[in-house]
């Protein structure tokens, strides 16, 4: 049976006097993969940054399995057990390929052989990376940055990895490629929290998902139910699904 892994419980958030995440919950169990699904401005990715500890809550909880991680410092989220791609891709630009992806495991302090493992089940997800090394990150491609960026959160070994619009700013093409790394991922077992524009992308990809309106969870449940929900398939998956 599986048991709850991340646990995020009446979790607000306030920029300036104005709440802008109004008591969301949601779990995500171990071994699973769970959407987050809304438009711009409904507070997706400061939901992901709240967990991500770069934003404090105004109040509620999140949880990593029993331990209590609300108000934990950024650079102590990934020894907790989550991997963080947030919105941006947010990669070290001055910095090598390389330095960026052992940076991502600064925290486990890893001698070299065992640097050299962990180097190479990135590259033999992302074989760009392997090939650009040497290469400054601010040099790459964005769908190259991308990837590093998702790289250096494995690099952690996570036990969750939260991912904050992945297909931003990516060709449908190469969405694709990225997304057949995410699905190896899950089904070898590691937990993901997709937070998605696309819908359409999320639900292809997870069984379960939640739909974020105004800082709240407008519905939630397994993909097949939402997909035949009149809210979902009005707004989310354009007018083609609603004339299906």
């Amino acid at each position: 049976m599986t048991h709850t892994l991340l646990s995020v419980q009446d979790v607000a958030y306030a920029y300036g006097g104005i709440e802008a995440l109004h008591g969301v919950s949601l779990t995500v169990a171990a071994g699973e993969a769970v959407g987050v699904v809304g438009p711009n401005g409904a507070g997706k990715t400061t939901l992901a940054k709240v967990i991500a500890g770069v934003l404090p809550a105004a109040r509620g909880r999140v949880a990593l399995g029993e331990r209590t991680i609300t108000g934990l410092r950024p650079h102590r989220v990934p020894a907790a057990g989550i991997g963080i791609v947030l919105e941006g891709r947010h990669v070290f630009a001055g910095q090598t390929v390389r330095t960026n992806l052992e940076m991502g495991a600064f925290w486990r302090r890893l001698r070299r052989p065992a640097m050299a493992e962990e180097l190479a089940k990135v590259f033999a997800l992302f074989p760009d990376l392997e090939r650009a090394l040497g290469k400054r990150a601010g040099d790459l491609s964005g769908g190259q940055q991308q990837m590093l960026a998702v790289g250096r959160a494995l690099m952690g070994a996570p036990r969750l990895l939260i991912l904050d619009e992945p297909s931003m700013g990516l060709s449908p093409k190469l969405a694709a490629r990225v997304y057949e790394v995410f699905t190896s991922l899950r089904d070898s077992g590691l937990a993901i929290l997709l937070i998605e524009q696309n819908a359409t992308l999320a639900f292809e990809f997870c069984e379960r998902a939640y739909v974020l309106q105004y800082g709240r969870i407008a519905m939630e449940g397994r993909v097949a139910e939402l997909r035949e929900a009149d809210l979902v398939r009005r707004i989310y998956l354009g007018k083609e699904a609603v004339a299906a």
